[in-house]
């Protein structure tokens, strides 16, 4: 096994090539069938494989990929099957194209439906086998890493230890300790990774370089020197190393480029999302009677305030302005269905084409909560250099009840490393929100909201425990 772990990354990469080689088999052979010369060398077939090797790789980039060991099995199929829906559907629609001559249809054709969709199941049957068999090799090579948790409170404990539990076959946590205490380093030694949570910033630098000494893998969560540190690239001034890092916003082209991007999706998504928006208007009004669309009042680039559209969600007798709790009583049946997928944002369209908004940027917060969380974290107001957004980060990798702190730094790295590439990168990456709808169910639990600003005693934390409780999820 020893020497299995020395060449694992051999492995993974074989295993990627035999996976994207049995797409790429799937795909032509089965087209073949009508389409004979795919399979002699000719200049539609050379570009047929191209278009899909390319947008293959590009799209597999874009969804995550093949990436076992670092995710679950589940989010890998996620992946792989968005990015090769798509790379089947254009490369058939440029096989359709190339297939449009006097020899062939003289006029265009979309055809072979049949055989597309014959091709999609058998590459979504190829994509679970290899999932799921590529995770159990590199769990079979690989155990899962010892890890201690160093953290300043219990209440920062139970905040990072249940996302920690949920990947039991990659990490199994013997120690959890206070920063402070006094066999921190003799624990440090013993384990293969540390997790350093909410630790202050000089002894999280000391720590780091101690465990950079021992060679240890080391989890560490944002602060907002880490947000600008890595936006800066390295530097030599004559024969000084530095960080380079250059305060700015968008360039002129930058902002041309975003808003002729934001026009012409807007325009498309009113287009394609009306039949959509107008069954969900039927269904509300139906319910209840009352008004089909919300608007409230929101802040985007430089403070700005506008008035977002979503469709109406809760009752509207009663409804107070504050963020939804778990089993929120506000909220219509016909709301939690349109919550849980996220559709109640699809009027925000209307405010992008408008230029109130931009398809990605930081999510709008309620007026209420931008002066309350600002006075609790002054680098909220971060958000606002650039317009509000309907999709990005926080909107994608986060739920409802997300902490503020965590939606900022999310935000704040988007701002910070923005490009046009970036920007379409999430947008296309949206469509993963839909594939793990029961997250924006999962609103504020009762009590939460600036809690995780709260010291509490700091108790003593279990030490040495032999291994993670065994009531979460496996990986």
């Amino acid at each position: 096994m020893k020497i299995l772990k020395k060449f694992q990354k051999t492995i993974v990469l074989l295993l990627k090539l035999l996976l994207f080689f049995c797409l790429f088999a799937i795909f032509f052979l089965i087209f073949a069938n009508e389409n004979e010369w795919l399979l002699h060398a000719s200049r539609t077939t050379a570009i047929t494989m191209l278009t899909f090797a390319v947008l293959g790789v590009a799209l597999m980039s874009v969804y995550g990929g093949y990436k076992i060991g670092v995710y679950k099995s589940k989010p890998i199929i996620h992946s792989m099957t968005l990015a090769t829906f798509f790379t089947d559907i254009i490369t058939h629609l440029q096989l359709c194209i190339m297939n449009t001559n006097p020899a062939n249809n003289p006029t265009f054709r979309y055809e072979n439906v049949h055989l597309l969709l014959l091709v999609m199941l058998l590459q979504f049957v190829v994509i679970v086998f290899f999932a799921y068999f590529g995770n159990f090799v590199y769990f079979t090579i690989n155990s899962p890493e010892k890890c201690c948790v160093v953290t300043s409170s219990k209440y920062a404990l139970n905040s990072i230890v249940p996302k920690i539990l949920k990947y039991k076959k990659q990490y199994r946590i013997t120690d959890m300790v206070l920063y402070t205490d006094e066999r921190l380093f003799d624990i440090i030694n013993r384990c293969d990774t540390v997790f350093l949570y909410d630790v202050p910033m000089t002894t999280r630098t000391m720590l780091e370089e101690y465990c950079y000494a021992k060679n240890k893998n080391i989890y560490f969560n944002f602060e907002m020197c880490d947000v600008v540190s890595l936006r800066g690239r390295t530097s030599i001034l004559d024969d000084k190393p530095l960080v380079e890092s250059h305060v700015g916003g968008l360039t002129a082209e930058q902002a041309i480029v975003k808003r002729a991007m934001d026009l012409f999706i807007s325009a498309i998504g009113l287009l394609v999302s009306s039949p959509v928006m107008l069954v969900c208007a039927i269904a509300i009004k139906a319910e209840d009677g009352g008004k089909v669309f919300f608007k409230q009042k929101r802040a985007t680039k430089g403070g700005r305030v506008f008035e977002v559209y979503k469709f109406r969600t809760m009752r509207e007798a009663g409804s107070v302005n504050r963020s939804v709790t778990e089993d929120d009583d506000r909220i219509t049946r016909v709301g939690r269905i349109l919550r849980k997928f996220r559709i109640d944002e699809l009027p925000q369209i209307i405010n992008i084409f408008k230029g109130e908004m931009s398809v990605v940027g930081p999510r709008p917060e309620m007026l209420e909560n931008v002066d309350e969380y600002t006075q609790a974290l002054p680098e909220f107001s971060y958000r606002l250099r650039v317009k509000a957004g309907l999709t990005g980060y926080a909107q994608i990798m986060g739920k409802y009840n997300t902490s503020p702190k965590d939606k900022l730094v999310m935000d704040l790295m988007y701002i910070e490393h923005y490009s046009i590439w970036n920007d379409i990168k999430l947008i296309l990456q949206t469509l993963t929100v839909f594939l793990k709808a029961s997250d924006s169910t999962e609103a504020f639990k009762h009590g939460d909201g600036y809690d995780f600003f709260t010291t509490e005693p700091e108790d003593d934390l279990t030490n040495g425990q032999d291994e993670a409780p065994q009531d979460e999820p496996e990986a």
